[in-house]
């Protein structure tokens, strides 16, 4: 739990948060047109947190528990990831967390029926 998620070696870092208690703010820059943005967030302690990036209309929540570290990563394909901005994360006070921003590719997706 002491250190911020990694990206694969083909995504860029664009910005990071060291483990924090409670509720904060988490600037990045911005990516390549046609990139998409990933987020992604390592947390424990007992409760929830939730994320909102106002600038590109994207927010979720992650539930945390008390005894194990979870960690998730949200990739999302959209119009403004190539604009600096900020993750603002609410959290109690109880929850430690952890968040990597990058950018990367956009992932391809098959056609429902195709392998």
């Amino acid at each position: 739990m002491q250190t911020p998620p990694e990206l694969d070696v083909s995504e860029t870092l664009a910005g990071r948060q060291e483990m924090t208690s409670g509720g904060a703010g988490v600037a990045y820059s911005k990516g390549r047109k046609g990139q998409t943005l990933i987020i992604a967030v390592r947390c424990q302690g007992e409760g929830k947190i939730k994320v909102a990036v106002r600038s590109v209309q994207v927010s979720f929540s992650q539930p945390c528990a008390a005894d194990e570290s979870s960690t998730i990563f949200n990739e999302v394909a959209l119009t403004g990831a190539d604009r600096d901005g900020v993750a603002s994360v609410e959290a109690p006070s109880a929850v430690r967390w952890s968040m990597t921003i990058g950018h990367g590719a956009p992932v391809q997706v098959e056609p429902p029926g195709e392998s």
